[in-house]
């Protein structure tokens, strides 16, 4: 079984939860996650199958869409509604400070990367350097913020619609909306409603997976050109070898007698072998 899955994501459970459930429904060990969610969020999880876990790496780059409700007036340890308070403000900002306040996150900036999460620096997790309250420096990274919508606002709650780039961390950008705002902000829930051309629309729920579902093909999340090959490159393509292709395209779909017969990747000049199509080559 070879094709990418798309899960609604329930609360409670870990990115890794959903691969070893699917695992065991599929019958297979080759389940891979293309970007991990937290425990309290839910929502979109691309899952990669068989040999489409070659895809991991690529669809991780994609842009997400997420829904996320915010709480002003405190703060904690892990920047979310489930952490240990450690400050608290009575400032409530007002849904015209709030908004123009989105408006000024937009475009790239740097981010600190929480504590509580699952990034690694000398080769261990920061949730690790926490939980042994060990000090570590946390890193920065440059992120995007290429869409940020206020949805509703009542009391000390917001709910946001935010489209980021890849390594954004929507419990560090709510915290930094509420320092901007001269409070604190708690990311109180979170959903992702898109990665990529992935949407919730189309997202399974993880009790209804069964071994006979349909996975999703390249054709799903890839932008590619086609090229038919002559027999002589057919040769090539069975042993595995690169190829010179006229194409642009990070992609090329090289097809035989009009079947599909494998994908292939640009690397550097040339094109390498990247996701067999036929099985029979």
């Amino acid at each position: 079984m070879h094709g990418i899955l798309v899960v609604d994501k329930p609360k409670g459970y870990t990115s890794r939860d959903v691969v070893n459930i699917v695992s065991k429904k599929l019958h297979t060990k080759k389940v891979g996650h293309t970007g991990t969610l937290d425990p309290l969020a839910t929502g979109v999880l691309v899952l990669c199958v068989g040999d489409y876990t070659k895809l991991v790496s690529h669809l991780t780059n994609h842009e997400k869409e997420y829904i996320a409700t915010i709480r002003f007036g405190i703060e904690t340890d892990t920047l979310d509604i489930t952490g240990q308070v450690l400050k608290e403000s009575d400032v409530i900002p007002s849904r015209e400070k709030l908004e123009a306040v989105l408006e000024s996150f937009l475009g790239c900036q740097p981010q600190e990367v929480p504590i509580y999460s699952a990034k690694k620096i000398k080769g261990k997790k920061l949730y690790e350097y926490a939980r042994n309250q060990e000090e570590v420096t946390l890193p920065i990274q440059n992120i995007e913020v290429k869409e940020l919508e206020l949805l509703s606002f009542q009391g000390k709650e917001a709910v946001i619609r935010a489209v980021v780039s890849k390594g954004t961390y929507i419990r560090s950008l709510i915290r930094d909306i509420g320092y901007r705002l001269e409070t604190y902000g708690v990311m109180c829930e979170l959903r992702r409603t898109k990665l990529g051309s992935f949407s919730i629309q189309n997202a399974h729920r993880l009790e209804k997976i069964e071994d006979d579902i349909i996975l999703q093909d390249f054709t799903s999340c890839l932008v590619y050109d086609k090229k038919e090959i002559t027999e002589e490159e057919l040769k090539i393509v069975k042993y595995r070898n690169e190829l010179n292709l006229s194409s642009c395209a990070e992609y090329v779909l090289l097809t035989y007698q009009n079947q599909n017969v494998f994908l292939y990747v640009k690397n550097k000049e040339r094109y390498k072998p990247f996701l067999i199509i036929d099985k029979s080559l």
